[in-house]
């Protein structure tokens, strides 16, 4: 064949896309299942965080194991679905479903004596999804940890909910109000109190030029604790604040 001709040209250049799409496919097939195993690692190591126990990938199961005492899936009216597993529920997919078909799950702890109850999160951004986890202690009212991520916001600006400094503004914050109404974590850009030593006041200070990204980690705690509301209610009284 002339290897200067236009066919010659067009067999090889569809020979090569052929050649270099049966590698690529055979290389994603052949890391999935480590692929699948880090997402699940992190998920743990993300759980865990919540809680104050820092962890590596090696150490995430074993840790999680030994801390995370249930995996509650829960219905909207706050019972327990025995025939779903709450770890493999993904948010990105039940939020798509009406509130009557999802599950929500909950993750129970228990470190040294104390009880803890994580929720996952999800919500907007600007740009993108945001989501994370959010953990209550006994009293199912204080926040014991958040950890918080993003696909695409802002660097510098609402990329920055990934920082330790700003998650650590929500720790002792309290999501129920003296009555017992749940109103969440506003995340305001005219806290009156910048430090966040205030622990009752339901606010944290916001990142400056991250508006949009602040209002969507407001929203999306006070969104997902409301599906919960029948779970942390029914077996005791949200503890009322001094």
């Amino acid at each position: 064949m002339n290897r200067d001709s236009n066919i010659y040209t067009f067999l090889f250049a569809t020979l090569m896309v052929l050649v270099v799409a049966s590698t690529l496919a055979f290389t994603a097939s052949s890391l999935k299942d480590l692929q699948d195993a880090n997402v699940r690692k992190e998920k743990m190591q993300n759980i865990l965080a919540t809680i104050g126990i820092d962890s590596d990938r090696e150490q995430a199961e074993a840790l999680y194991n030994k801390y995370i005492k249930a995996q509650l899936s829960l219905t909207q009216e706050g019972a327990v679905d025995q025939n779903i597993n709450a770890f493999e529920i993904k948010l990105n997919k039940e939020l798509k479903k009406p509130s009557s078909e999802q599950r929500f799950p909950m993750y129970e702890a228990n470190v040294e004596g104390e009880k803890f109850y994580i929720v996952p999160l999800r919500g907007s951004g600007l740009w993108n999804a945001i989501w994370g986890y959010i953990a209550l202690e006994e009293d199912k009212n204080t926040i014991k940890g958040a950890v918080f991520d993003h696909v695409g916001e802002t660097a510098g600006l609402g990329a920055e909910i990934t920082q330790q400094w700003f998650q650590n503004r929500f720790l002792g914050e309290k999501v129920f109000d003296k009555q017992g109404n749940l109103v969440g974590i506003n995340v305001s850009k005219t806290n009156n109190d910048p430090k966040d030593l205030d622990k009752n006041d339901h606010e944290v200070d916001a990142i400056s030029g991250a508006t949009i990204t602040g209002d969507g980690v407001t929203n999306m705690i006070i969104e997902r604790l409301t599906h919960y509301l029948p779970y942390l209610k029914a077996e005791e009284q949200i503890v009322a604040i001094n």
